[in-house]
């Protein structure tokens, strides 16, 4: 920002609750120190709870370690990628640490990836090594030929719960358990480890739908680790008995910054469950009274729902925050007086780490908005068209944010990095967001919509381009435009239309079936109509503008 530019003068720190400081530190120490310091400092703390049992951050921090030991045997080095695809569990925990430790880069990938989705991201990626599920091997075989993956390392989750259940063998393939030999410090390479040395590659997707790594490094991770940490108010901190209970994946960004790092930089109980079910997450709220839940709006949403909820004692949590897409008002608005608690919102990308706004907790706040700036991360509104073009406060642009947590680019990309990352009349480097928004003089920010055609479904990001390219393989389709429509829990559901070829006949049945066999079940068509044709402009393109305002005006008649 230039001296005279609106956004200079950081109105929002004025607006800060009391504790937050503008101007924070941040340790220049490999990210693998978070988990090392506290198993110094909290030994015999509780670190998971996970299916009946628990490990302590000592537990954590020798599987990491032993772990590490036997990734150097194997041959991973420094700036390795090394794929996890594992659901909630400690094994996610020390295995990602284990990479850290060694220098080598976290390649997060989602466990309920088609073998064609795991085939993108493992081949960009050149991870030289796979963690997952002894459940998910025949999946990571079926695409291993086409990739750079030599090694596939399996665990299963009752292997970590109270039952203890023996590890899995399986031709092949080396088990989690046999790696875990209790290691030596000598056992462990010395690798020295830069702050701007990559950390995790952080799948996401762009405009086209393709996959991109965002860079993430050391120092941008530890950087939204202690923004934070310094976010939140003191007092909620319970003589160092913060309990985080965990139903977001760890592979996701959100989960993996705010739940794992900062969970573990204070030396919190992580409360994990392998996938979100409303009836054990209330159980784990009666029975361990977790002092901070985060999540997605729709986990929100079905507690509201549940015919029991107030039997449960979700008013005894401190801390609620929203993050992973937009959360409706009403649901702020009741949740607010369910429980007596706030929930908060929050604003974020794979980009930057996650975060980079948030909601005060106890200074004024202005539900609809996303709050204001973290400590130490400048934003300002600019022209759609050029990007270049500082727009007056109050007005709708795209938010570009600077700040230590911003990516370092896309791996493997340098046009998008170069289209994301530009350098501004400042001489700083801005990330484009590719979100419209507005600031008000406050520094409250809203968004107003996606620049990118981007679908935000439970958090997850869907691109149209990626369904339609599936839908295309379709022999009988002969158009097929993907949107986003809302929906009450969801956020957003993805929309088919599509128009048959002459002579070809399909059901809306037939279509989705087709999308199971190479989507996720969070991108699969919530809808699928079927029309004669699709709108078009002059020159043959599809307006899915048209299409989105159809939609609008048929969802506003049924309801007239």
């Amino acid at each position: 920002m230039t001296p005279e530019s609106p956004y200079a003068a950081r109105p929002w720190q004025k607006h800060y609750d009391y504790w937050v400081r503008s101007n924070l530190s941040y340790p220049g120490r490999p990210l693998a120190d978070i988990l090392s310091i506290t198993a110094v400092e909290r030994p015999d703390r509780p670190a998971t709870q996970f299916l009946g049992a628990q490990l302590t951050y000592l537990d954590l921090k020798r599987r990491a370690d032993a772990l590490a030991a036997s990734l150097a045997r194997i041959g991973i080095v420094k700036g390795d990628r090394v794929a996890v695809m594992l659901p909630n569990c400690p094994q996610y925990i020390f295995s990602a640490f284990a990479v850290l430790r060694l220098g080598a880069i976290v390649v997060n990938i989602n466990p309920s990836y088609t073998a064609r989705e795991l085939l993108t991201v493992a081949k960009d990626s050149g991870a030289r090594l796979i963690i997952t599920l002894d459940a998910l091997a025949p999946l990571v075989e079926a695409v291993r030929a086409q990739t750079s993956i030599e090694q596939l390392i399996v665990t299963s989750l009752a292997e970590y719960s109270a039952a203890a259940a023996a590890p899995p063998v399986l031709a092949g393939s080396l088990t989690l358990a046999d790696l875990l030999a209790p290691a030596k410090p000598s056992d462990i390479p010395r690798v020295a480890i830069d702050p701007e040395d990559l950390a995790v590659l952080q799948y996401t997707g762009g405009t086209t739908g393709t996959p991109k790594g965002a860079m993430l490094t050391h120092r941008n991770i530890w950087a939204n680790v202690v923004q934070t940490e310094s976010w939140t108010n003191p007092s909620y901190a319970i003589n160092g008995n913060e309990r985080y209970l965990v139903v977001i994946p760890y592979f996701h960004i959100y989960a993996f910054s705010v739940c794992m790092m900062v969970g573990l930089r204070i030396g919190a109980l992580q409360i994990i469950h392998p996938k979100y079910d409303p009836d054990q997450v209330l159980a784990s709220i009666r029975d361990f009274r977790p002092t901070y839940f985060p999540a997605v709006p729709t986990v929100f949403v079905s507690l509201l729902t549940h015919p029991n909820v107030g039997e449960y004692g979700l008013e005894r949590v401190r801390l609620f925050n929203s993050g992973g897409a937009p959360c409706p008002i009403e649901v702020m608005e009741e949740f607010e007086r369910r429980t007596g608690r706030p929930l908060n919102e929050g604003y974020g990308l794979s980009e930057t780490s996650p975060v980079t706004h948030s909601t005060p907790q106890l200074a004024r706040r202005k539900m609809g908005t996303i709050g204001l700036p973290f400590p130490d991360t400048d934003v300002k509104i600019v022209d759609v068209e050029t990007g270049a073009r500082e727009l007056p406060v109050g007005e709708a642009g795209e938010l570009c944010v600077c700040g230590p947590q911003v990516m370092k680019g896309y791996w493997n990309k340098p046009d998008e990095t170069a289209d994301a990352l530009r350098k501004h009349a400042d001489g700083r480097i801005w990330f484009h967001t590719g979100d419209v928004a507005r600031m008000d003089d406050e520094g409250f920010t809203s968004i107003v919509q996606r620049k990118k055609d981007m679908i935000i479904v439970d958090g997850y990001n869907v691109y149209p381009s990626e369904v339609e390219s599936v839908l295309y393989t379709h022999q009988a389709v002969r158009l097929a435009a993907v949107i986003g429509i809302p929906d009450a829990y969801h956020g957003e559901v993805v929309k088919a239309c599509i128009a048959l070829k002459p002579d070809t006949t399909a059901s809306a049945d037939e279509l989705l079936a087709h999308c199971r066999e190479s989507l996720t079940e969070y991108k699969l068509p919530h809808t699928i109509e079927i029309r004669e044709t699709l709108p078009m402009s002059a020159v043959g393109k599809i307006l899915y503008r048209v299409l989105r305002e159809e939609h609008a005006a048929a969802t506003a008649a049924t309801h007239s």
